[in-house]
């Protein structure tokens, strides 16, 4: 009996792919964004507005295959009974809290005073080198600079990513693999806890919370998060390793999957990490309030003191991160989940 649960869902996983839909992009250069179909419905915008609106480029707002939009709209689109805090939380991105000393993370025009004293950095969009349209797969490359001294300063990292995106009736894919190059002499990702690949989640998927909750970043500055009302709030976090809800936090993991229910349905947001980035499996930096990150260089922090990792390139040294991300409206199994992620280990190099 168990020997046909098994062989069900590893079919159940085959078949999760099937009839993928073809992919399209709408490029709209007064708008500063490229918008990415799947079956000519809208899953997301490479968003890349500028530094006086944003910091770094995003994917933002994500759709789900049955139009259900799983990412928090502000600061850029506010819907009424969202969260208001960490405006630099915008859809989907890559970024470090400490590079060189600077930081990448909390890039926002819209911080709090007292971060005004931080040195920032701000990742610079370069230019658009490709779109290209493959049998069931659409693919999108792009490269930005890395630049301290909130982008007034000397170049630190070049970066070059590579977005694939892909989909069926109720599954919708995107992967992200950035390759980052030393352009300094010497760059240090200090092990800090905000990092790395990161979703801001729209407040249908967050877990409910009883209490209001105080976040500090590695710079000792408070961040209030209050009590809200939790009606139609019904996220959950579920590891690789068996693991829920806030306890993900700070666990390695293969996957993370978040489940919810949004518009009268289920929906499910996977992160697959890969066993060729630094540190796998990695350390989740996932949290109730809506923040749905995987940091691999954050390790002294996720280890309470027990390791530490200061990653270090040499100018001209390349680390690259791979990440894909699921957003399916139904819920996926262990079983499929992790079938998911071996097709990923194999299929990404």
């Amino acid at each position: 009996m168990k020997k046909l649960i098994l062989t069900i869902g590893i079919l159940s996983a085959f078949s999760t792919f099937a009839q993928k839909e073809k992919v399209s992009f709408v490029e709209k250069t007064s708008e500063h964004k490229i918008d990415i179909l799947v079956g000519g419905k809208f899953l997301t915008s490479y968003f890349y507005p500028g530094e006086s609106v944003l910091k770094k480029a995003v994917l933002f707002p994500i759709v789900s295959a049955q139009g259900t939009t799983i990412t928090r709209g502000y600061p850029v689109a506010p819907r009424s009974g969202e969260r208001v805090d960490h405006p630099h939380h915008v859809g989907m991105w890559l970024n470090y809290e400490d590079v060189n000393g600077f930081d990448y993370w909390n890039n926002s025009n819209n911080i709090v005073a007292s971060l005004q004293n931080h040195k920032m950095g701000t990742i610079v969009h370069e230019k658009v080198v490709s779109k290209k349209i493959n049998k069931d797969s659409g693919e999108l490359q792009v490269t930005a600079n890395w630049i301290d001294n909130d982008g007034k300063g000397s170049t630190v990292l070049n970066e070059k990513t590579t977005y694939t995106f892909s989909g069926s009736k109720d599954i919708r894919i995107i992967d992200r693999i950035t390759s980052l190059t030393a352009s300094a002499d010497q760059v240090v990702f200090k092990d800090v806890k905000d990092g790395m690949f990161a979703i801001r989640v729209a407040r249908q998927l967050e877990m409910p919370s009883n209490k209001p909750d105080v976040f500090t970043d590695a710079h000792g500055v408070e961040t209030k998060v209050p009590q809200m009302d939790n009606t139609g709030v019904t996220g959950n976090y579920i590891s690789s390793e068996g693991i829920t809800g806030e306890a993900v936090w700070s666990t390695r993991g293969k996957w993370m999957n978040l489940e919810g229910q949004m518009d009268n349905h289920t929906i499910n947001v996977a992160i697959l990490d890969h066993p060729k980035n630094v540190s796998y499996p990695s350390y989740w930096h996932a949290r109730g309030y809506g923040l749905f990150a995987v940091n691999p260089l954050g390790v002294k922090v996720f280890s309470n003191g027990k390791s530490e990792l200061n990653y270090t390139l040499k100018k001209g040294e390349t680390l690259t991160f791979r990440y894909r991300t699921i957003v399916a409206d139904k819920n996926l199994s262990k079983v499929e989940l992790d079938k998911m992620q071996e097709d990923f280990a194999k299929e990404v190099k």
